[in-house]
């Protein structure tokens, strides 16, 4: 028999808080809730949940202060709630580290079905992977060094802060010097091929990814823009041989 899932579900209102708990149980969920921001990394800590629903307006700590510490400790899968429209929160929670996003108000079923997805993008051998990016978890040139293992980025001598997704991001490209890649690729491999975002996204974690890559010269290789296409990591033939 599967084991049943732990959900926590971060949300100010308690009403809301109340019908998820509900509907999650009755679809064999285990389900713990906290109402400020304060209180989450500790709740995280003691119910070691599967999956994270989180509000990003709350009391005390925000939604994205949450993400940026829950990052710094763990991968755990992270759905947002938010009763914004503005692209750009749900830009900025994504790129933080969440996996999607949905707005209130919502159809309990809806977020149900969305947190399943989540989760068998989570648990899947194959996701946000390729069958060869997969043969090798640290990616090697000259001036960078890409480690999926450890989750940590070098550029020259430093170690470069990089959320999980633009590593992700990174790396796949990394893997695949010279390649050519669109932007609905892209989303495909580091989001799943049932993400609900928009096309921004990836723009928007490519030109983080070049803000931190560009501490130092690196003549050698660039993430190149490739005009109405997509992107590619371009290496030179002198990083090549």
């Amino acid at each position: 028999m599967e084991e049943s899932k732990r959900v926590l579900i971060v949300d100010d209102d308690k009403h809301i808080s109340e019908l998820l708990k509900l509907y999650f149980e009755k679809d064999g969920f285990e389900v713990s809730s906290c109402y400020t921001g304060d209180a989450v990394m500790s709740m995280v800590r003691a119910v070691t949940p599967d999956v994270i629903i989180l509000d990003l307006m709350l009391p005390g700590m925000s939604g994205f202060d949450i993400m940026r510490q829950l990052r710094r400790e763990s991968d755990v899968p992270v759905l947002m709630l938010t009763a914004r429209s503005d692209t750009l929160d749900k830009i900025i929670g994504l790129e933080l580290g969440a996996d999607d996003y949905i707005l209130k108000p919502f159809e309990p079923k809806e977020l149900l079905a969305r947190v399943k997805e989540v989760l068998r993008r989570f648990h899947s051998p194959g996701a946000a992977r390729t069958a060869e990016a997969n043969k090798r978890e640290v990616v090697t040139y000259p001036d960078l060094v890409v480690d999926r293992i450890r989750y940590a980025v070098r550029i020259g001598d430093r170690e470069i802060d990089m959320p999980p997704k633009q590593l992700e991001l990174l790396f796949f490209l990394a893997s695949h010097p010279n390649r050519v890649y669109t932007r609905d690729q892209i989303l495909e491999h580091i989001w799943g091929m049932d993400y609900y975002g928009e096309q921004r996204t990836v723009d928007v974690h490519i030109n983080r990814i070049r803000e931190k890559l560009d501490v130092i010269e690196h003549p050698l290789w660039q993430i190149k823009t490739v005009w109405s296409v997509g992107y590619k990591f371009e290496l030179k033939e002198q990083a090549e041989s």
